[in-house]
Formats: structure tokens, C-alpha cells, sequence
């Protein structure tokens, strides 16, 4: 399996923390260091056996989280007499100004939706409107790591195999593209999960994973979820459909 799939078009370290803290419904303000920081680990160890580009960011971030969660477990030095800053100070503060980006750049990017949806005629734009919207699902966006959360619960229910026989490699990225293509072609929309399903065996599973981030960079699908953290589907792209991004804490 030689495919490699760019992170940069997904999300970066910080966005895998704000998930991670959304997920198990943290206070930013009072993060569970620990329990982050091994959660965290878990992603990247799992990216590790993906062979996705870009994890070295990911391991500063780690390395940031460990230094913290060290800092944290070390008793309070008695000879200091001014008062210690939290550890976790700096790490929230860049998380508040990354959220603050975040925002903006949804606020421009439902600014430029809407001008799209302008029409010379107000009456009848307004009525156009009204049976798009009429017509439309609403779903949130689901990411990388709702993706790999997946991918995680599925190898679990594969079974490992003791025995191997040398073959040759049944499964690429570029076959499983066209397959699930073909599988849209004919329902628009279908469960992650039952994808994952299908798979004879982890190498499969871990391919296919493979070719849903292909066609998310390719813009041939959107992955979706009616609320967040609930079961992905995968939905051919089309216009009547309505993702909307998921709230920051």
C-alpha cells in the first residue's frame, strides 16, 4: 500500500485536541492533562499505522502534552513563594485563539455561500430559496478524527490472523475508490460502518479507510453526521445537501 494521504487537507494537531476535548466534554479551561495526553498518543500511534503525511506535528503537539502532564505531577516546590502559573495556561490560550480563527473562517465561508445564492429577481429568489432549503438534509461535518474513531471501533471486531501466506496484495486505494464510486451510484448515501463491514480483513478495512480519504480530498464525497460524534455516513456530493460545521466548545 504505497498512498499517501496529506493531513493538511483534513485537520491539524490542534483540531484533534478541540475534538478530544468536544468529544469527552472537557472544560477548556480545566483539561484533564493526562487523560488528553494518552488519548492523544492513541490517534497518533493509529496514524502511525495509516502512514499518513504530516503526523510529525502531531508528535510535537504530544511532546508539548507530555511536557504539561510532567509539569503537572511534580509536587509544588515549598520554597517558592510567588504563586505558580498553571502549566496548562499557554496550551488554552492558543487553543481560545485557534477557535477564535476557526469561527472567522466559517463566518466568511457562510458569507460567501450566501452571495452565491443571490438572484437578480428578489421575488423569485426568495422562492427558490425556500424550496432549496425545503429540499435540503442537514447534516454536521465529521473529520479525520471521527474517521479514525471509526476505523479504531472496526479493527476491534476483526479478528487478528495467526497465519499468513505469502500472496500477492489484493486490495489498492485506486480499486476501492471506483468500487465505492459504483456503490454511491447506486444509494447516494450509505453507513461508514456498513463499509467497514464489508471488509474481509484489517489490510481491507485499512484500504478502504484509505480511499474515503481520497474521495473527501477529491470532493466526490462528504462525510457526515446527523449529530455530532453519532455514526458517519457517506454521502455522494451533491447540492442538496447541507453540512454544517461542528461547534466549538
Amino acid at each position: 500500500m504505497t498512498c499517501k494521504i496529506q493531513l493538511e487537507s483534513f485537520e491539524g494537531p490542534l483540531d484533534l485536541l478541540l475534538y478530544l476535548i468536544r468529544k469527552d466534554e472537557v472544560d477548556i479551561y480545566n483539561i484533564p492533562i493526562a487523560q488528553v495526553t494518552d488519548q492523544y498518543i492513541r490517534y497518533i500511534d493509529m496514524m502511525k499505522i495509516l502512514d499518513l503525511d504530516g503526523v510529525g506535528d502531531f508528535l510535537v503537539m504530544a511532546a508539548t502534552l507530555l511536557q504539561i502532564k510532567s509539569k503537572m505531577l511534580l509536587p509544588p516546590d515549598p520554597t517558592e513563594v510567588a504563586e505558580v502559573e498553571d502549566p496548562r495556561t499557554e496550551l488554552v490560550r492558543r487553543l481560545e485563539e485557534y477557535q477564535l480563527i476557526k469561527e472567522a473562517a466559517e463566518q466568511l465561508r457562510l458569507k460567501a455561500e450566501q452571495r452565491q445564492d443571490l438572484f437578480a429577481r428578489r421575488a423569485d429568489a426568495e422562492a427558490l430559496a425556500s424550496l432549496r432549503e425545503d429540499s435540503r438534509e442537514v447534516y454536521f461535518e465529521a473529520n479525520l478524527f471521527d474517521l479514525i474513531t471509526a476505523l479504531t471501533q472496526a479493527m476491534a471486531n476483526k479478528p487478528v490472523k495467526s497465519i499468513y501466506e505469502v500472496e500477492r496484495e489484493e486490495y489498492t486505494v485506486e480499486e476501492k475508490v471506483h468500487s465505492i464510486l459504483q456503490l454511491l451510484v447506486d444509494r447516494p448515501r450509505m453507513m461508514l460502518r456498513d463499509l467497514f463491514e464489508g471488509a474481509r480483513d484489517r489490510l481491507e478495512l485499512i484500504v478502504t479507510f484509505m480511499a474515503v480519504l481520497e474521495l473527501c480530498k477529491m470532493k466526490e464525497v462528504v462525510i457526515a453526521q446527523k449529530r455530532m460524534f453519532a455514526d458517519i455516513e457517506l454521502l455522494r456530493n451533491t447540492e442538496n445537501i447541507v453540512v454544517q460545521q461542528q461547534p466549538d466548545t
